[in-house]
């Protein structure tokens, strides 16, 4: 006779597995990628590709145990998930209008306004996903200047400090 199995077990197993086997794959891909770099040895004996490889085995590491515990019964103690049945697609639409005008607009319009317009994006977006009013011209003028403010010396950061070269508006490297 067969003990049926809770329901929740058996209708998150598909997905859980699947988690197991993009974690592979992204170990897979990731030593792919580890392979191509070249393994000249520097500082302290280590070369170059050393972290992508630890990265991969750690990842290949996840996804095995992520399966084997698929295997044996399924994620154990894990809350029945929170949230809306169903996605939110217009908060989704609004994040990922922001990070791919991100992408776009960088090396145009330099990093700290590219990446203040994508955090206004993204925060009208999460508002929205949350029921909340996604706001009007005063609260976009009050994210873009909160924007700006985490932007700007994240750039500095790594433009001064780290010398890392950043999309500015400016060749100073000050914007």
């Amino acid at each position: 006779m067969d003990t049926p199995q809770p329901t929740s077990s058996v209708n998150h197993r598909s997905g859980q597995l699947a988690m197991g086997i993009g974690a592979l794959l992204v170990a897979a891909v990731l030593a792919v990628g580890a392979w191509s770099i070249p393994a000249q040895a520097g500082y302290a004996g280590v070369g170059p590709n050393f972290l992508p490889w630890v990265v991969s085995a750690v990842m290949a590491v996840c996804g095995i145990l992520l399966i084997r515990q698929v295997l044996t019964g399924g994620y154990r103690d894990m809350p029945e998930p929170s949230g809306a049945p169903r996605g939110d697609w217009r908060a989704l639409a609004w994040v990922s209008a922001g990070v791919l005008l991100n992408a776009a607009l960088i090396t145009t319009i330099g990093f700290i306004l590219s990446c203040a317009l994508c955090f206004v994006l993204a925060v009208r977006g999460l508002r929205g996903s949350e029921g909340k009013p996604a706001g009007d011209a005063w609260q976009t003028m009050k994210d873009a200047v909160v924007g700006v403010l985490i932007a700007a010396p994240v750039f500095w950061l790594f433009t001064q400090l780290l010398a890392v070269n950043l999309p500015g508006i400016t060749s100073t490297g000050w914007i």
